[in-house]
């Protein structure tokens, strides 16, 4: 009976301990917080309190559970089962606080600063480092926990000795997946493009979503998703219209008659964009640019302070001054001309033919 207790004692002990020390430390946090509001680390790190009662429960329970008094075998396995329990708990809360640290840091910077382009650039920087970060403990965990088995042991010489022409066979053969791995860095503190940016690609428009070390996913303005390697922006030519100055030009192209009233369009823009939240008035214009045999091209431009009012601002004034065309002046949308032009005169080079008298025409069918 005492030998069926002791398994269950010790589980008993290690778990309340992890419970307790779990509580402590949540509610010191706790207090640290409420005293320091303006720093979000400490509200951050109560993430990390379930694996840190992981790694505390495991740790216990491995100095522990040989007073279990359970069998060889038994002992063996529950200890090489506890000790990667507690590698990978350990991994885990490592990444947390990680995680937790670089959060703090990004919340902190975004708190004290007002320029975007700088916090998008951190921000994207960031997430690539927690991802490499993540990466490299992810392969440390892994790595630690084979070389527990004894057999993982006695290759590792061999293993170390070939790592040479391993790594080259793996370069070649991952060249592509390398070449995005370092592509990706290179976006992020090349500040080439981040999350957030506004960019064209392939004739898409959309915004940034997300970038990882392959790939950079981008949401097009009726929420579709495209996924593209990073390595794509590295190599060839895309328009980020939110690198630098977001400020953006627009531009309304219309296809007129001859007629149309470009002196009254013009004073109708500035209507129109005075009415417009979206225009920032720094600048705006009307004129003619091209002309054909039939109709006339007339370019309208104003600007926003972004490329997402920019957008709205460029439908509005098309949309306006079609409608305001239509009704006022619709002799200026352009048509098909079918009559002659007004006041044409006969080319007096051609003479019209006499029109046919009665004595000319013969004799009719009647005469003999």
């Amino acid at each position: 009976m005492d030998s069926a207790l002791r398994p269950v004692l010790v589980v008993c002990v290690a778990v309340g301990v992890s419970l307790v020390v779990g509580w402590t430390v949540d509610r010191s946090l706790r207090k640290v917080d409420g005293r320091h509001p303006e720093t979000p680390l400490w509200h951050l790190l109560r993430r990390c309190g379930i694996p840190l009662q992981v790694v505390i429960c495991t740790a216990i329970l491995r100095g522990g559970y040989r007073s279990a008094h359970l069998s060889r075998d038994h002992a063996e396995a529950v200890g090489q089962f506890l000790v990667l329990v507690l590698i990978a708990a350990s991994g885990w809360l490592v990444v947390r606080v990680a995680a937790a640290v670089i959060d703090s840091s990004y919340a902190r910077y975004v708190a004290v600063s007002h320029d975007v382009p700088k916090i998008r650039r951190l921000r994207t920087q960031l997430t690539l480092i927690q991802r490499v970060f993540t990466a490299i403990v992810t392969v440390i965990v892994v790595a630690s926990m084979l070389f527990t088995f004894p057999a993982m042991r006695t290759v590792g010489a061999s293993v170390l000795a070939s790592a040479g022409i391993i790594g080259i066979v793996a370069g070649v053969a991952a060249q592509s997946t390398l070449a995005n791995l370092f592509a990706g860095l290179q976006i992020a503190f090349g500040d080439m493009v981040r999350i957030g940016d506004t960019v064209v690609v392939e004739g898409q428009w959309g915004v940034v979503e997300e970038i990882t070390l392959t790939f950079l996913s981008v949401r097009t303005w009726d929420e579709r998703r495209i996924t593209m390697p990073v390595s794509y922006f590295t190599s060839n030519p895309f328009e980020n219209w939110s690198r630098g100055d977001p400020r953006m030009t627009g531009t309304v192209l219309l296809h007129l008659d001859h007629s149309a009233p470009v002196a009254l369009m013009r004073k109708r823009l500035l209507e129109i964009l005075e009415s417009c939240a979206e225009w920032d008035r720094r600048a705006w214009g009307l004129v003619v640019i091209d002309s054909t045999p039939t109709t006339i091209q007339v370019r309208a431009l104003a600007t926003a302070k972004d490329s997402d009012d920019i957008f709205n601002l460029r439908c509005i004034v098309r949309e306006q001054l079609i409608d305001w065309l239509r009704c006022e002046h619709p002799y200026a949308l352009p048509r098909l001309s079918t009559a002659p032009a007004p006041g044409q005169e006969q080319d007096p080079g051609r003479e019209a033919a006499p029109a046919p008298d009665s004595g000319d025409l013969g004799p009719g069918p009647g005469a003999r």
